[in-house]
């Protein structure tokens, strides 16, 4: 929220250069038919006729156009200055507001898996569950978590865990569309949110991933385990609670854990 405060301060004081740079040029242009308009006054008094010609007295006319030349210099240098300083001013502040952004940016992505972390996910939860209530769209939350994670930690060690943390985050790249958001919900566990998708089209989209699974499997098979991961499912309705839909998502997830698991 500081950061978003911040950059809108920034952007507050771009536009207010432009302004300046705006201001400046008009300027200008006033400095210049000010000179004109005085230049005129000196010259045409003494424009006189003689004998249906026009003869003009000169005397003055050397030190007029110097003046006006010097005139014409030194606001050119004033100019060429002022904007300097300005376009100096711009670049820093635009520096400052992409390096912020950035900063922001990485703030919302989980380093290891390059998805989305759970900063990330009150901002486009608020987004998207305003947007279905307005537009009356259907909106599913899919959770997935990775079967026995932790003893595969404990047999291989944590860098193979982290590598299969973000194989399993590529499978849900190249799985789901690139309107659904992804995000690293904590752990091993993932949360998508698919927009306009009811539960029975999520549920396609879980076969789907769990297809991209076997494939990894497959492709895999030297690894020494195999890869699995439970889903669970739960649809937003107009007006709901969305942080009671994800819970329901997560209850699913569990219940679908008890139903696969071996019997004690």
């Amino acid at each position: 929220m500081e950061e978003t405060t911040k950059s809108d301060g920034l952007q507050r004081e771009i536009h207010e250069l432009e302004k300046k740079d705006f201001e400046l040029w008009s300027i200008g242009v006033l400095v210049v038919l000010i000179l004109a308009a005085g230049f005129a006054a000196l010259v045409l008094p003494n424009v006189m006729g003689h004998h249906g010609f026009l003869r003009v007295n000169g005397r003055y006319l050397p030190q007029l156009f110097f003046g006006f030349i010097v005139l014409i210099v030194l606001f050119n240098i004033y100019t060429l200055q002022r904007r300097r300083s300005l376009q100096k001013a711009r670049d820093r502040l635009m520096h400052e507001l992409v390096r912020r952004e950035a900063a922001e940016k990485l703030s919302l992505v989980d380093p290891l898996t390059e998805l989305y972390n759970r900063r990330y996910l009150t901002q486009v939860v608020a987004r998207e569950s305003n947007r279905a209530d307005r537009l009356g769209s259907e909106m599913t939350f899919l959770v997935a978590d990775i079967d026995g994670f932790r003893a595969l930690n404990t047999r291989f060690g944590h860098l193979r865990g982290d590598r299969i943390l973000s194989e399993v985050a590529q499978i849900l790249k190249r799985t789901f569309r690139t309107s659904d958001t992804i995000v690293r919900y904590g752990g091993d566990e993932f949360l998508v949110l698919l927009p306009d998708t009811d539960v029975a089209q999520a549920r396609q989209g879980v076969d789907r991933f769990l297809k991209q699974v076997e494939r990894w499997n497959r492709a895999n098979s030297s690894e020494g385990f195999t890869l699995s991961l439970t889903c669970g499912l739960a649809a937003y309705a107009k007006g709901a609670d969305a942080s009671a839909v994800l819970q329901a998502a997560l209850q699913d997830l569990d219940t679908e854990k008890s139903r696969h698991s071996p019997p004690a």
